[in-house]
């Protein structure tokens, strides 16, 4: 796949080319990205992972917010879990509370046809993938590492290179670029601030329409913040627009707009970094407070 995508980097403007190589090494680079290659490598070799015990239990009273600053610091490693990101994924039903969300989110995702042109395969195990990947990251298990570990990957073809299907998230998202649904003048592209943000909408639109952001308030703040350290890995300025993106669902209107129009988010679709900004609040997009990393 290297060698090939090589050579389709080197077809495209220089300026494109530019942007690209940048984002395939940011991602390359990722303290976490790194951290999950490492974690990969010990699943091949049979070691085990830590197997949290049960999370403490959650204080009396129903749920509530609790503030738990992200849990990542630069040199550190990624993202660490610690007891308060395993209280949270259980209080949110744990795996099987995470999978509801991230599988109604890849049925929402398949039918938006801008999304959609990313994900070339419906028929891939998307959403338990992602449900892995965060209970992993949250704490509890290595149920990401230990699939990967075993998973095969298989050639396809787009636009006439040759790939192979992906192995782990770097590799999910450089083949993403590369989707054959992807049109000649876009195809390997790196993720912009629009389809960051069309994909944020509904990913938290995911949660909130499945309950879990209503059964654990707890864990909807702490996993925005972690969506937002996240996404600024394949666009930066993405980040600005995370709690934007989850305020979209909070408006039925809004979900109803989007679907009367074909799911197609013109407001969102085509703008610039400046144009979107007006739709900020001050705070946000100054990032006041650090945030997510706070």
């Amino acid at each position: 796949m290297g060698a090939k995508a090589s050579n389709l980097r080197r077809s495209m403007s220089k300026g494109a080319k530019s942007g690209n190589d940048e984002a395939l090494m940011r991602m390359q680079l990722d303290e976490d990205i790194l951290q999950e290659a490492a974690a990969i490598d010990a699943a091949k070799r049979g070691v085990q992972g830590s197997t949290a015990a049960a999370p403490p239990s959650a204080p009396p009273g129903g749920p509530h917010v609790e503030h738990v600053p992200l849990n990542w610091k630069r040199g550190q490693g990624g993202h660490k879990p610690n007891d308060a990101t395993r209280r949270m994924l259980h209080e949110a039903g744990g795996r099987d509370g995470v999978a509801k969300f991230t599988n109604l989110f890849y049925q929402i995702a398949f039918q938006d046809p801008h999304i959609d042109q990313f994900i070339r395969d419906h028929d891939d195990p998307h959403g338990d993938r992602f449900a892995d990947w965060i209970t992993e990251k949250f704490g509890v298990g290595t149920p990401w590492s230990t699939e990967r570990s075993t998973r095969k990957t298989c050639p396809f073809h787009a636009h006439g290179h040759k790939f192979e299907s992906a192995h782990d998230r770097s590799s999910a998202h450089f083949t993403a670029w590369h989707s054959p649904k992807r049109s000649e003048e876009n195809f390997g592209e790196h993720f912009k601030l629009d389809d960051c943000r069309v994909w944020m909408r509904l990913h938290f639109w995911a949660l909130r329409e499945t309950g879990v952001w209503a059964q654990s308030p707890s864990f909807a703040e702490y996993y925005l913040k972690f969506i937002g350290h996240f996404v600024s890995i394949y666009e930066r300025t993405a980040t600005l627009f995370v709690r934007e993106s989850a305020r979209w669902s909070e408006n039925p209107a809004n979900c109803e707009k989007y679907l009367a129009n074909g799911r197609r988010m013109d407001n969102v679709l085509g703008l610039s970094l400046r144009e979107a900004c007006k739709a900020l609040p001050d705070h946000e997009r100054d990032s006041v407070g650090d945030w997510p990393y706070c």
